[in-house]
């Protein structure tokens, strides 16, 4: 009698071919991102509030610490609190940390009102502004007019003189959401380019209308929270390295986190003009090299330990040797957060995670296969994979067919993405 070899590398990619669409995980016209502190700012490739509600409520106990190690605009964080869970999270990227800080922290609604009707008073005197303590790097200048320049850093002074930290919080991501809108960045491009063509919009009738709007959804959040005892469920946001975290091993009954794409280094250049503007940043390029999967780290490997990864690796290097490289390091990456992953969970605890593929150089990057290989290598126990398609508004849907990364209609390369993503289940 013979007996039949497992391979868990078949048994993965089988495990794809086979799955389909899952009705129930797509949320179709879903309006979940407004709900809640959601909104307040914008962040490329949100994730969905409802996955991430279904999967606190499928996979984790009242009595579970939550965690994201790529927390992002907090939603993860959000929807734990909402859900009475203590949560905590951890981001490279220190715009993440702030707006994550804020859309978790409900404040009084009296006392925002009060704080709020103080900035507006101010706002209606001004009759001109020079900071003399303000050290406002060189690229401000390239991004801003002058009359809206010295606006910003008018709202920017009385921000910083807030003493109420939760407050000051409040009011400098309702700044950095307006930026965009008042600089030369051409409005639809997630790109960094100027549009000569642009009128940017008045900083200080943009920051009402968003600190209102911001405000009304912090009340919703409160009174919420309130209602369900919730409002002091711990939630902490910490400055990190998802490849290494100061997370206590087997502390965690769930993680529930969505990696970045292989071109992760853009939310570096998307988030620039605050960071320009909150001094994180004083030279992009180094800025961009401690983001998982950049080529910015000069890593020369071409080989990682997973087969279908190296696989994918090997098709690249045969087009382009420093896009093979790139990937190469992001799966070496991810490896190194898959360990990190499995040290903190604790046993019988999930990791969800959702994950979606790209193409580059018209190779197709399954991230997601690679991933749930590298979940396996280190003991993880692959209990469920889930299909989904996401609403086309919550990513940048428009790619170059060469280099994968974001683009313009008018690229004569450029094509509409319909993408799709999957939610890989695994168990410690």
């Amino acid at each position: 009698m013979t007996t039949a070899i497992h391979n868990p590398i078949t048994d993965i990619r089988r495990k794809f071919q086979e799955i389909p669409v899952s009705p129930e995980w797509c949320f179709k016209n879903v309006r979940s991102t407004e709900q809640w502190t959601h909104g307040y700012h914008r962040y490329p490739a949100k994730f969905l509030p409802n996955l991430v509600k279904k999967l606190i409520e499928d996979y984790t106990d009242q009595n579970d610490l939550v965690a994201d190690l790529f927390a992002g605009c907090g939603t993860t964080l959000v929807e734990a609190k909402v859900h009475g869970r203590a949560s905590i999270g951890v981001d490279i990227n220190p715009v993440a940390i702030l707006i994550t800080q804020a859309k978790t922290t409900p404040i009084h609604p009296d006392e925002l009102q009060r704080t709020t009707q103080k900035v507006f008073n101010k706002i209606e005197k001004f009759s001109g502004f020079e900071s003399k303590t303000l050290k406002l790097h060189e690229r401000i200048d390239y991004w801003f007019f002058p009359e809206h320049k010295q606006k910003i850093a008018f709202l920017y002074q009385q921000v910083l003189e807030e003493q109420n930290t939760s407050i000051r919080d409040f009011f400098l991501v309702a700044l950095s959401n307006i930026l965009k809108n008042c600089s030369k960045w051409l409005q639809s491009s997630t790109k960094p380019q100027v549009d000569p063509k642009k009128s940017p919009v008045d900083p200080f009738k943009a920051f009402r209308i968003q600190v209102n709007q911001m405000a009304r959804k912090n009340k919703e959040f409160y009174e919420q929270l309130e209602t369900s005892h919730f409002i002091t469920t711990k939630c902490e946001i910490k400055l990190e390295d998802a490849r290494n975290t100061s997370i206590p091993s087997n502390s965690v009954g769930a993680i529930i986190t969505s990696p970045p794409y292989v071109t992760s280094y853009e939310y570096a250049d998307i988030h620039q003009l605050t960071g320009y503007w909150y001094e994180y940043i004083t030279d992009l390029y180094g800025f961009r090299k401690g983001f998982i999967g950049t080529f910015y780290s000069l890593n020369q490997e071409t080989s990682t330990p997973s087969f279908i990864g190296q696989e994918i690796v090997n098709n690249l290097l045969e087009m382009d040797k420093r896009t093979a490289k790139e990937v190469a390091n992001y799966f070496n990456d991810m490896l190194s957060v898959g360990k990190e992953m499995f040290r903190v969970l604790r046993a019988g605890g999930h990791a969800c995670i959702v994950i979606g593929n790209t193409t580059l150089m018209d190779v197709k990057i399954k991230s997601s296969e690679v991933f749930a290989e590298i979940l396996t290598m280190q003991g993880f126990e692959i209990v469920d994979i889930i299909k989904r398609s996401i609403p086309n508004k919550l990513i940048p849907t428009i790619r170059d067919k060469k280099s994968g990364r974001f683009s313009k209609l008018d690229n004569k390369n450029s094509k509409l993405v319909y993408p799709e993503e999957y939610i890989l289940i695994a168990r410690k």
